[in-house]
């Protein structure tokens, strides 16, 4: 994902913008931290959700992922210097839930009116991820085992799309799933299908978003309004996501199911779309403050009533689970939150 290569001089459009600070010691801490927040989690699916050691076992897992999330992030890193486009290097996001991390981020400073620069910066981190996402996961899928389909609590159904549905069907000759038969997922096959989840979330044409820089570049500045629009639809998906998942549950699980069991389990796949929610609302603009209120209405809206304080407890718990990257989040006091440019 790249953040803010439409900024400008503090000045205006026109103005030069002055070096970016080097921060290695922070790039490497976020990098360590996703590094170990993913290792973790490969573990965990590893041992079957039982125990988290011996961590070594999730590195089949968090390589590849990590390797994935840097090639994406460097595509857009090398392609922004060639057009002299002052970039960052990649700051990760260590998230100890779901997939170990919410990505990546660079940071690109100045402004350039050239669609085809923009349009390059912007394709080049989803084609550089892919180049790699795509070998994993085929790779990961000749090691996976085909078996009977698992239903109930324990079972794991990642999402499916038509190059995930079209792989399984290459390699393991059948649509999957089917009524009666699943591929068991290897770890590598795991990461591949995370590093295309990724990818799919960052071609969404919105805000900050590698999709609503290209979208942006094509249509103009006035695809912002539009974009705007598709951004403020994410919570209203994240609770579509609620209620596709509590019924998928509950068919899943037949008789055994209960109503404590399936809001957990939903609760934890639409919490994922409001924080990414937060997060392309907070990196619009960085450096641009947000009142409660303002978030609150772009969560919410102004048809219920909500205190201001809500916002203060979603943040809190958001910055606690992001570890190291929750720094980037910052409070402005008496006024609201912004995004650390």
């Amino acid at each position: 994902m790249s953040q803010g290569p439409f900024g400008a001089g503090p000045g205006g459009p026109g103005d030069p913008v002055p070096p970016r600070k080097t921060r290695p010691l922070l790039h490497a801490g976020l990098f360590l931290a996703t590094f170990l927040t993913t290792t973790m989690i490969g573990a965990i699916h590893a041992h079957g959700g039982a125990s988290i050691g011996p961590m070594k076992d999730g590195l089949i897992y968090s390589v590849p992922l990590m390797l994935i999330l840097l090639c994406h992030e460097l595509g857009h890193y090398v392609v922004a210097r060639r057009h002299g486009v002052d970039a960052s290097l990649p700051y990760f996001i260590p998230f100890p839930f779901g997939l170990g991390t919410l990505g990546a981020v660079i940071g690109m400073r100045q402004s350039t009116t050239d669609r085809k620069q923009l349009i390059d910066v912007g394709a080049a981190g989803p084609l550089a991820g892919l180049a790699v996402a795509i070998p994993v996961l085929v790779i990961g899928l000749m090691r996976s085992d085909l078996g009977p389909r698992v239903h109930g609590v324990q079972a794991m159904m990642e999402g499916n799309s038509i190059l995930y549905a079209v792989a399984k069907r290459l390699i393991k000759g059948a649509w999957l799933p089917s009524s009666d038969a699943d591929v068991n997922l290897h770890p590598m096959a795991y990461a591949g299908w995370a590093g295309l989840l990724v990818t799919m979330i960052n071609l969404l044409p919105i805000g900050q978003l590698d999709g609503g820089h290209i979208a942006t570049a094509y249509f103009g500045n006035r695809y912002g309004r539009f974009a705007n629009w598709l951004r403020r639809l994410l919570p209203v998906l994240a609770v579509g996501v609620y209620f596709w998942v509590m019924h998928v549950v509950k068919e899943e699980m037949g008789t055994a199911w209960t109503a404590s069991v399936g809001s957990g389990v939903a609760m934890g796949a639409s919490f994922f779309w409001v924080v990414w929610f937060l997060l392309v609302s907070l990196m619009r603009r960085p450096g641009r403050v947000f009142t409660r209120d303002q978030l609150l209405d772009e969560v919410w809206g102004s048809d219920i009533t909500v205190t201001s304080r809500t916002i203060d407890t979603h943040l809190k718990r958001l910055r606690e689970k992001l570890g190291l990257a929750g720094p980037l989040i910052e409070t402005v006091r008496g006024v609201g939150y912004r995004f650390a440019d």
